[in-house]
């Protein structure tokens, strides 16, 4: 299977029952294709979890959803020791969090040490139950969705944890002429069924030539440059930013550009990457890693107004 035809595969089976949303599945693929992890926000409704669950049905591999509730235990994310009276021994029972795409749905509203039960897995790929640390099959893939309008009944994720995630997307509402093609799918209440047209070995496959597509050092002092003016925006010739950002992008984020720009290539069949492949990542990959003093909130400075006005300040090769 060529690169063409695994992303074209992928795409055409999702678009049958989601409709709209280019930008969202397209990042969820990139994603798949890079193994990083993914933040989606958005208002209840816009299809955040039908997509994933989407998506992961049109690959070959096992998917676990985990519906976050305020009581959730990290035992219940993780696993546990189970003791057997039988043979009075422990056994482990492995949990959710051990499949290939794990949806973490409405992540906010679990309590932070169930959120911190996924850190390990999503940065060192393993879990540890009892002392004993057990690999996660690769590709694995953390989907996380959560709600911004509700603050009752929520715990909002430490930006350390937040930072392990490499896409952050807002998702929108659709368009008119998308919402009267919703509306008119849905009116049999049945699901569209999906056919997996890949498998783990194209997704690592398809990994390796992302890997290793070629990356211009110019464009990589580019992508430097860019994370760098997020920490130092003076350097940048943006002075009257200095005051509106708290913190920069940490070098992981500096990673991530580097991989989105490569897997945006890719989807649109290029063995290079092109300064247009980085702006096109670079509010997905920042948004959420550039963070924002209260100054910036009291005059209503969005991280998207600022990562906007940083790849409009820094040049392009």
């Amino acid at each position: 299977m060529t690169a063409s035809t695994l992303t074209h595969d992928i795409l055409a089976q999702v678009s049958q029952r989601v409709v709209g949303q280019q930008a969202m599945v397209e990042r969820l693929l990139i994603a798949l294709l890079t193994g990083g992890h993914v933040l989606l926000e958005g208002v209840p409704g816009l299809a955040k979890t039908l997509t994933v669950r989407t998506l992961a049905e049109t690959v070959r591999t096992s998917f676990s959803r985990i519906q976050f509730t305020p009581d959730l235990l990290p035992a219940d994310v993780i696993g546990t020791q189970v003791f057997d009276q039988g043979t009075a021994t422990f056994s482990v029972k492995r949990g959710p969090i051990f499949a290939n795409i794990v949806l973490a749905d409405e992540i906010n509203r679990a309590p932070a040490k169930v959120q911190a039960a996924l850190l390990e897995a999503m940065q060192e790929k393993q879990v540890t139950i009892g002392g004993t640390s057990f690999l996660l099959e690769e590709p694995f893939l953390v989907l996380a969705t959560q709600n911004p309008i509700e603050q009752e009944g929520t715990y909002p994720l430490p930006e350390a944890q937040v930072d392990r995630f490499m896409l952050k997307l807002r998702v929108g509402y659709p368009t008119r002429d998308e919402e009267r093609e919703i509306m008119k799918r849905m009116a049999g209440g049945e699901a569209i069924p999906i056919t997996a047209v890949a498998g783990p070995e194209e997704l690592m496959a398809a990994r390796k030539m992302i890997a290793a597509m070629y990356l211009d050092p110019r464009l990589g002092d580019y992508i430097v440059d860019l994370i760098h003016a997020t920490r130092a925006p003076k350097d940048a010739g943006l002075a009257d930013l200095v005051p509106l950002v708290e913190y920069g992008a940490s070098p992981r984020a500096t990673i991530a550009l580097a991989q989105a720009a490569r897997a945006h290539a890719f989807l649109r069949g290029r063995d290079f990457v092109s300064p247009d492949d980085v702006k096109a990542m670079a509010t997905d990959v920042l948004r959420h890693r550039v963070l924002l003093t209260y100054e910036a909130e009291a005059e209503n400075v969005s991280s998207e107004e600022v990562i906007g006005r940083i790849l409009g300040a820094v040049p392009a090769p």
